[in-house]
C-alpha cells in the first residue's frame, strides 16, 4: 500500500512549482515565466501573495531570489511592473532557509535559517505550527519533504512550451513513485494549467502488488 503525505492535524504544507510541459523549472535563454505570463496568472499570483503561507527554501534559492528581490526594488531593474512587484512583495512574508553554508543574520528581511536537518524541521513545523506552508522553488527540498510523507498539496502550473534542447533544472529526477488526486484545476489566459493535487507515496508500482 502507499502512503498519503497529510499527517493529521497540522500545518498544511504544499509543494508549488512551474514547469515546462516537459518538465523542466526554467531554460536557458528563456525570459522568465517562459514570457507566457498573461493578467489571469498575474492577478491570481497577486491573490496568492496574499495568503499566510511562510515560505520554505534552500541556500541556492535564497540567493537567487533575495538578489532579485533586491534588483527589482532598484531604479531601472528592467523587470516588468508584474514581476518587480512580485518579487518585491516576497521581502515582506515569513521565508524559513534550510542551508548549513550561510550565515546568521541573513540580509533578505523575514528570513529565518535553519543549519540542521531540513525534513525534522519542517516535520516539527508542521506538528506544532498553524500558518501553511509553501515551498519556493528549491527543487531538492522539495524532493525530500515529498519523499519523507510531508507534502499535503502539490501544485503545477504547466506553461506550455516543451525546451528539450535549453531546458535547465528536470524537476522530477529523484522523485519516488507518487499516485497524485486531483483536486484542483483551472485554465490561466487560455494557455496555462493549474493542476493540484494530494500525493501518495507508492511503494511501487500499483500492478506489482
Amino acid at each position: 500500500m502507499g502512503e498519503t503525505t497529510s499527517q493529521g492535524p497540522s500545518a498544511e504544507l504544499m509543494v508549488d512549482l512551474i514547469i515546462s510541459l516537459d518538465g523542466y523549472a526554467s531554460a536557458e535563454g528563456w525570459p522568465g515565466w517562459w514570457g507566457l505570463e498573461g493578467p489571469e496568472y498575474l492577478a491570481w499570483l497577486e491573490e496568492e501573495g496574499k495568503k499566510d503561507y511562510a515560505f520554505l527554501m534552500g541556500a541556492n534559492t535564497y540567493r537567487l531570489m533575495s538578489s532579485m528581490s533586491d534588483e527589482a526594488a532598484a531604479e531601472g531593474s528592467g523587470f516588468s511592473e508584474e514581476e518587480g512587484a512580485s518579487l518585491t512583495g516576497l521581502a515582506a512574508v515569513p521565508k524559513v532557509v534550510f542551508s548549513s553554508t550561510l550565515r546568521a543574520p541573513l540580509t533578505w528581511p523575514n528570513s529565518e535559517l535553519v543549519a540542521g536537518d531540513a525534513v525534522e524541521a519542517v516535520r516539527e513545523m508542521k506538528r506544532t505550527g498553524t500558518r501553511p506552508l509553501s515551498t519556493l522553488g528549491s527543487l531538492s527540498l522539495s524532493r525530500s519533504l515529498l519523499a519523507a510523507g510531508l507534502v499535503d498539496r502539490f501544485r503545477l502550473v504547466v506553461f506550455p512550451v516543451v525546451t528539450g534542447s535549453t531546458g535547465r533544472e528536470r524537476i522530477y529526477d529523484g522523485y519516488p513513485d507518487v499516485a497524485l488526486e486531483m483536486v484542483d484545476s483551472r485554465t490561466f489566459d487560455c494557455r496555462l494549467q493549474l493542476l493540484e493535487y494530494v500525493p501518495t507515496i507508492l511503494d511501487g508500482p500499483p500492478g506489482n502488488r
